[in-house]
């Protein structure tokens, strides 16, 4: 079995405490709200949204995936970081085994922050995982994150 990572980054004139609540804590209940053109639902199946927690997200009709599910591994809220792992879908992973993901939220100069993603793959042995393999779920990841913002910014007492 091979690790390969992929880091990305992306600034904000959000807080890092609002992205975090929106994108971590409160993902559950905001994503479906403003964004149930790409996510039906997400609820938790094991646990209440911490450590060892699972969380499933249920894609709207007609998208190549139905489900996934990811564990959290770990949960900081006063570094604004977490750890969790994607451990099942509706696809067969011709691929990879598990992919292991942390996202950490840090201030930046302006009051806004930089959010910062990695990501490890962990894949099925002989088998060479290349950026491109995965640039479809990255930029839906990214396309989130960017709908999420837009939603803090024109709610700015939301998660104050």
């Amino acid at each position: 079995m091979a690790v390969t990572c992929f880091a990305q980054e992306f600034a904000t004139p959000v807080t890092p405490s609002k992205m975090f609540k929106a994108l971590i804590l409160d993902s559950h209940n905001l994503i479906p709200k403003i964004a149930p053109q790409g996510i039906k639902s997400i609820n938790f199946v094991e646990g209440d949204g911490g450590v060892g927690s699972i969380k499933q997200t249920n894609f709207a009709d007609g998208g190549h995936l139905k489900y996934l599910k990811h564990r959290i591994d770990a949960l900081d809220a006063e570094n604004l970081v977490c750890k969790y792992t994607l451990i099942e879908a509706d696809v067969v992973f011709d691929k990879i085994q598990s992919v292991a993901y942390e996202v950490k939220f840090e201030a930046s100069g302006d009051g806004g922050c930089v959010c910062k993603m990695t990501s490890e793959y962990h894949t099925k042995a002989g088998v060479e995982l290349k950026e491109e393999d995965i640039k479809q779920g990255k930029d839906k990841a990214m396309g989130l994150y960017k709908v999420v913002e837009e939603y803090l910014l024109a709610n700015p007492s939301v998660y104050a």
